[in-house]
């Protein structure tokens, strides 16, 4: 398969099945997914300001009236503030429940946009098109929506599925190679979570998963894709997870030691990045817990610095377990985390011991 081959993943959600295309040149079909709505409303990160005409010229052309509203780079998207700013423009517009939101922009923006399509009128359609590794595997399929606030990421937001789901692989290549590696840290988590034949592209190819127009890139993001719409549709609304039923929690994989790093960072760290060194802090606390073995935490190590990732930091502890408490697993002062015995073997770990936090944390903590 190359980034010319579209691929199409089917996401069978009870409530709104939709598809997701993926290849190069797939952005031509948005104009079939906006039929039906004479107003759309465009919301795009400051720095795909000039890059705007491969998405509003097709639906000029198609007589449809388009509204931009530009929003910050990165997480500062996700605030009240800018949510709030977004609704005012919907409202000066006159947007109506036959109109459509396009999240345009790496996860960040389409977090933002379909929290917006979600709450605006209680829920206006949604077309996302992501144009980061991140973006396309991760945030822009699944239907989780929302914004930040001071006590922690992701607190609020709401689950809305999209109509369709962009991905054109020719969006990545005036992508930074950091943020190529940033989307993998994504792609290997379905790896080691559910699909061991991406570890096995990115152990044997480590340099070509990271040109943005490579084969292998490419199979590796329809695989991410692949997981995760399969997660997604057997739980649309992140059911709690017990034992060794592990539903859409699943995909959390790292992230709550990852969330925790990424904000204590203040967002210096990319996302893939926190989450990267929170696979490896789970995997060495599923050690310590006597589920996974020592080959396997190794394994982690290896396939992420492959790609350029980060493997190990240093931080507080305390600053960090303070925000760990917060996550949204979390129930009561019980933290809970998704972690594996094996590849594609996962159970909750709930409640671990402080001792056992701590020196998981002493392990990446270098």
């Amino acid at each position: 398969m190359s980034a010319n081959t579209v691929r199409t993943v089917e996401v069978r959600s009870a409530t709104a099945p939709y598809r997701v295309r993926i290849g190069t040149g797939v952005l031509s079909e948005l104009a079939d997914l906006v039929t039906g709505s004479s107003r759309v409303a465009v919301i795009h990160p400051a720095s795909l300001r000039e890059r705007l005409a491969p998405v509003s010229d097709p639906l000029v052309g198609a007589g449809v009236d388009v509204l931009t509203i530009e929003v910050p780079d990165g997480e500062a998207a996700k605030t009240a503030t800018v949510l709030n700013d977004c609704w005012e423009r919907l409202g000066e517009a006159g947007f109506t429940r036959n109109d459509l939101v396009i999240g345009y922009g790496g996860g960040s923006t389409t977090d933002l946009a379909g929290f917006v399509a979600a709450s605006w009128l209680r829920g206006v359609a949604l077309v996302t098109i992501p144009t980061t590794v991140l973006g396309m595997v991760d945030a822009a399929v699944g239907g989780k929506t929302g914004i930040n606030t001071s006590a922690g990421k992701n607190l609020v937001g709401a689950f809305h599925e999209p109509r369709g789901v962009l991905c054109d692989l020719g969006l990545l290549a005036s992508l930074p190679l950091a943020e190529i590696r940033s989307g993998l840290a994504e792609v290997i988590k379905c790896g080691f979570i559910a699909d061991p034949e991406i570890l096995a592209v990115v152990e044997a190819a480590p340099d070509a998963v990271q040109q943005w127009d490579s084969a292998e890139l490419a199979e590796v993001i329809t695989r991410g894709i692949e997981v995760k719409a399969a997660v997604v549709a057997a739980d649309l609304t992140e059911s709690t997870s017990t034992g060794t039923e592990v539903k859409r929690e699943l995909l959390n994989y790292g992230h709550t030691y990852g969330h925790a790093v990424e904000r204590l960072s203040d967002f210096s760290l990319r996302h893939g990045e926190a989450v990267s060194i929170g696979m490896v802090y789970v995997a060495e606390l599923a050690r310590l817990a006597g589920l996974m073995s020592p080959e396997l935490v190794d394994r982690h190590r290896t396939a992420l610095a492959a790609v350029g990732l980060p493997t190990s930091h240093v931080a507080d502890w305390a600053a960090l377990r303070a925000l760990m408490a917060k996550d949204k697993k979390a129930r009561g002062t019980t933290v809970r985390f998704v972690a594996l015995t094996g590849l594609g073997q996962p159970q909750m770990l709930i409640g671990p011991s402080e001792e056992h936090l701590q020196a998981a944390h002493d392990a990446v903590n270098r």
